[in-house]
């Protein structure tokens, strides 16, 4: 296999390791149905949540390596626009959707002895994150189109 084959397989499998998550995560959290609940979708997302790291890591390794061997640079315009859709969607998950999650998670570790209802304050606050998640959702999708369809 060529080192642009082998790049080209990392890049895909890391792609997977970030959107995998990001599309499981959100159903995970939102099924959640008691405080229990609750409590056990945040502890499976926290553990989830080393993929995306990685794998974003990873996705940015190989594809600026790809782009240096095929010399492609920053000539394309779908590779610009997926670039631009994946900092703006990093900012979104990042600087917006997980400082909430910490928030949501630490209030409900605090109120572990208040019964197994889920608090309104939690359900108001999921459906809040909803649409951000939403956004980084379709962000996912227009990102993977523009890699796999090249179209401009």
């Amino acid at each position: 296999m060529s080192l642009f084959g082998l790049l080209l397989v990392l890049h895909i499998l890391a792609s997977i390791a970030v959107i995998g998550p990001a599309f499981v995560v959100p159903v995970i959290r939102r099924s959640a149905r008691t405080a229990g609940q609750l409590r056990f979708a945040f502890d499976i997302t926290t553990k989830l949540a080393i993929l995306p790291k990685i794998g974003g890591a990873v996705l940015i390794i190989t594809g600026v390596w790809l782009m240096i061997i095929t010399t492609m640079g920053l000539s394309q315009m779908w590779l610009n626009l997926a670039i631009l859709l994946s900092l703006l969607m990093i900012v979104i998950i990042g600087g917006l959707i997980e400082p909430r999650m910490k928030k949501i998670m630490q209030n409900l570790s605090e109120s572990q002895d208040q019964g197994d209802e889920v608090p309104d304050e939690f359900a108001r606050a999921m459906k809040k994150i909803a649409p951000l998640e939403s956004m980084s959702q379709l962000l996912m999708i227009a990102i993977t189109v523009l890699m796999v369809v090249k179209p401009f």
